[in-house]
């Protein structure tokens, strides 16, 4: 009881003295289940090809829930901050790269052509991608992270914070290509070159983005990938159904 009590202090105190962090985090989050609901009534199966089953008014507050929660670990152990005015200088030179990124996988789509039905559909994509890409960032980068390092740095007491950080930030960036090349590597479609350009690209980008959360805060890495949607889902992914098929 007296644990608890004193935990509940602990976050209270915590709140109060990172404010302005958890009022970001918590706008964004109910703006991604504002967007889910929007696109669930004009579509119930939209997202159904990306979270299955499961229903998107209860996925997306779930995952949100779990956002700020393990967020808030990460934040009251100083491993890594919610939200930070000074990233949004760098910005400019961040979206710079992400076009890079995507300049490479459009590249790789012109060779081999991705499925058609990649993509949703403009103007849908505007709502989807957003909320989407808040999911992605909780799943395969926060909780990851809040895995990996509570043990780490509870085992390994002699390890200093930022070197178990950077143990833990090449394993992460795995997570997501490894995803999202298996379909690739199972089917006969893609040549061997196309899997290993589309994993080593999405590899550097998870590393990126996980660079920018160690060095600013989330708001920065979520801003890296929504630039990346932006380019990739929602501008080429538009253009290719005329240009492709």
């Amino acid at each position: 009881m007296g644990r608890m009590v004193a935990a509940m202090t602990s976050l209270k105190e915590q709140i109060s003295r990172d404010r302005s962090q958890y009022l970001v985090i918590l706008a964004l989050s109910i703006g991604v289940v504002g967007l889910a609901a929007t696109l669930q009534a004009s579509d119930p199966l939209l997202f159904q090809q990306f979270i299955g089953p499961t229903r998107p008014l209860i996925a997306f507050p779930l995952v949100s829930a779990l956002g700020v929660l393990l967020l808030s670990l990460l934040l009251s152990r100083g491993w890594f901050a919610i939200y930070q005015k000074e990233h949004l200088r760098v910005l400019w030179r961040s979206s710079a790269l992400s076009a890079l990124f995507v300049l490479i996988t459009i590249v790789v789509d012109l060779k081999v052509k991705f499925p058609i039905d990649l993509n949703v559909a403009f103007p849908g994509s505007l709502l989807f991608y957003p909320a989407i890409g808040f999911v992605v960032e909780v799943l395969f980068h926060v909780l990851p992270l809040a895995v990996l390092l509570t043990p780490l740095t509870a085992i390994g007491r002699n390890i200093g914070r930022q070197k178990a950080i950077w143990i833990c930030i090449p394993i992460v960036s795995l997570l997501e290509p490894i995803y999202q090349t298996m379909p690739m590597v199972a089917s006969p479609h893609y040549p061997f070159w196309a899997v290993v350009v589309v994993g080593l690209n999405l590899t550097l980008f998870n590393l990126f983005q996980l660079f920018m959360f160690q060095r600013y805060d989330f708001i920065a890495m979520y801003s890296v990938r929504m630039v990346y949607y932006l380019l990739w889902h929602i501008a080429w992914g538009h253009l290719r159904l005329r240009l492709l098929f």
